[in-house]
C-alpha cells in the first residue's frame, strides 16, 4: 500500500547512525523530507543522499528536516554519512516496518535479497500530513528533487 498526497504520514521511532531515537511525530511543526534509499555505498543512492546534502540549504530555508532511511544497520549508516560528509540523519529500518508502511519496500530485489527499501521520497508536513508521495519502482531513477523543492517552497 503506498501513501497518497493528503493523508496523514505513519508515525515512527528508528535509530539514526548515532544509536539516537527520531520519531516522526516530534518533528510537528517542522516540514520533513523523508528520502528512502536501498543501500549505502551504491552509485546512485549516493547521488540521491549527497544531492540532498549539497541542497541543505534549500531544505533549511523551508525550514524541513531531512532523513534518509534504508534498511541498512546503523554501523554501515554512520560510516556511509562519514564518507559522503552528510548533514543529515540517517534511519534504520533494519526491520523494514517503516519502509513497508510507507509503500516503499521491494519484496524481491538485485542477488536474491528481499526486503530492500525502495527509492522513494515523502514531503510531510508541519502537521504531519503527506504533501508530496513518489516511490521509484526503478532503483536506477533519482526522486524530482526539483517537485520536492517546489512542494516545500509553498509550505514555507
Amino acid at each position: 500500500m503506498s501513501l497518497s498526497v493528503g493523508q496523514a504520514a505513519p508515525d515512527f521511532t528508528l535509530y539514526d547512525s548515532e544509536k539516537n531515537k527520531v520519531t516522526l511525530s516530534e518533528l510537528r511543526g517542522k516540514n520533513v523530507l523523508l528520502m528512502f534509499f536501498p543501500q549505502s555505498f551504491t552509485g546512485v543512492c549516493t547521488q540521491q543522499v549527497c544531492t540532498a546534502r549539497d541542497n541543505m540549504t534549500q531544505y533549511e530555508q523551508a525550514k524541513a528536516t531531512v532523513l534518509g532511511i534504508s534498511v541498512d544497520s546503523v554501523f554501515t549508516l554512520a560510516k556511509f554519512k562519514e564518507l559522503q560528509n552528510l548533514n543529515f540523519s540517517l534511519l534504520s529500518d533494519f526491520n523494514k516496518e517503516v519502509s513497508r508502511a510507507y509503500g516503499s519496500l521491494y519484496d524481491e530485489w538485485i542477488l536474491d535479497m528481499k526486503g530492500v527499501s525502495k527509492r522513494a521520497a515523502f514531503v510531510i508536513d508541519a502537521n504531519g500530513i503527506v504533501q508530496y508521495a513518489e516511490v521509484l519502482d526503478n532503483p536506477g531513477n533519482l526522486p524530482d528533487f526539483q517537485k520536492i523543492q517546489d512542494v516545500l517552497s509553498r509550505l514555507c
